[in-house]
């Protein structure tokens, strides 16, 4: 299966040293003997390796114990600047089954496939939304909020990215047939960073999510048959859940007046969840699918005046991002700067923020954003009780 390169970059070359690294820490796991999920674990469990922080909690709420689960991005983390460790490099190497988000989202992964030797199932979890949809509703946000999202000049604060498109979306059912999703289908996704027209940040939707986690059901019952009945169990339980997440949201927003129901995110992360939930979008400090890209002084000035003239009432920053400049662009148009509690976008919390799942994330931002416009969240019901 081929899994080239385009040329030899910087990273590349990184990760060639850390494949090495990785099969040094092979032969001395192999003569150790200890089991793990990452030094192999058990031969009868599948062994699963996730990217991001929210497809690890959707691998862990399908698979549960039938599946030997590593994330490759800790909270906090973000993929588009990600490097993998040895020790990523080793779970991936030693993994049955690799689930990524897709749509162009992570950058560093055909060259962690390769330099891992990873020749197991490849489950695209953006395979169960639909694409068509999504990349049209990308473009209608990025009109709305004045950005044409062609930023393939714009430069990062640490890496060389081109950015990709920003959307929000209107969802319809999906056929989620069990399909073995070989990882030459890896190929698919351009490691040049040139992303095209499709947001990838497709899980801020819960109901795109539902589609997520039904393809990875599919993916894991495809993988393990033995397990598939209790693969898809969890996944329907998992995916009621999500419903009635969904359902308890758009009931929030319903009582906030259409007017008020405008927002500034840090990068342009957000558009599936403001899209769902008729929420108007007027910009982001990064005009980009980037969350390390640097705005121009042009974009600066464009998205002071449009919270200026739409009345926005706070800007949001990611838990990925820093504040800085934020506080500069809310000073300059007299708005406030919600940063204490972060909105988790890119990635979930770590353990004991009360983010640290999809579910209490998503319900965290939710309660924030209502919280800016003077508003209070109804409570839970009762399936997302924790």
């Amino acid at each position: 299966m081929p899994h080239s390169l385009s040329s030899r970059s910087p990273r590349s070359l990184t990760l060639a040293g850390l494949a090495l690294a990785a099969g040094a820490a092979l032969t001395l796991t192999a003569c150790g003997g200890a089991s793990s999920a990452a030094d192999g674990g058990s031969g009868d469990t599948l062994k699963v390796v996730a990217t991001t922080t929210q497809l690890t909690d959707f691998a862990a709420q399908v698979g549960g114990d039938d599946i030997e689960l590593t994330g490759l991005l800790p909270a906090g983390a973000s993929a588009h600047h990600f490097d993998p460790t040895p020790a990523d490099l080793l779970a991936l190497g030693q993994a049955d089954v690799l689930v990524v988000n897709g749509a162009g989202l992570e950058t560093f992964v055909d060259s962690a496939v390769e330099a891992s030797g990873f020749t197991g199932t490849v489950i695209t979890a953006a395979d169960g939304i639909d694409e068509a949809l999504a990349k049209e509703i990308t473009a209608e946000s990025g009109e709305e909020a004045g950005h044409d999202h062609d930023h393939a000049t714009e430069e990062s604060a640490t890496d060389e990215h081109a950015a990709e498109d920003h959307t929000a979306d209107e969802h319809a059912d999906h056929d989620h047939a069990a399909e073995d999703h070989a990882t030459d289908e890896h190929a698919e996704e351009e490691h040049d960073h040139d992303h095209g027209d499709l947001n990838p940040h497709i899980w801020t939707s819960p109901r795109f999510a539902e589609g997520m986690v039904t393809e990875i059901a599919a993916g894991f019952a495809a993988a393990d048959p033995d397990h598939a009945d209790a693969f898809t169990e969890r996944a329907d339980a998992y995916v009621a859940q999500l419903q009635d997440l969904d359902t308890w949201i758009a009931a929030q927003f319903e009582r906030v007046p259409e007017a008020d129901r405008v927002i500034v995110s840090g990068h342009d992360s957000l558009g599936y969840y403001l899209h769902d939930y008729g929420i108007a979008f007027a910009g982001s400090i990064l005009p980009s699918f980037e969350d390390n890209a640097e705005p121009s002084a042009a974009d600066i000035d464009a998205l002071v005046a449009s919270i200026r003239e739409r009345g926005v009432r706070a800007i949001f920053v990611e838990s990925s991002m820093s504040p800085k400049l934020a506080q500069t662009i809310a000073q300059e148009a007299g708005v406030e700067v919600v940063d204490a509690e972060s909105l988790y976008a890119d990635s979930l919390g770590v353990a004991d923020s009360g983010a640290d799942t999809y579910l209490d994330a998503t319900i965290h931002n939710t309660r924030l954003i209502l919280e800016s416009w003077g508003a209070e969240a109804e409570e839970l019901p009762d399936t997302l009780q924790s």
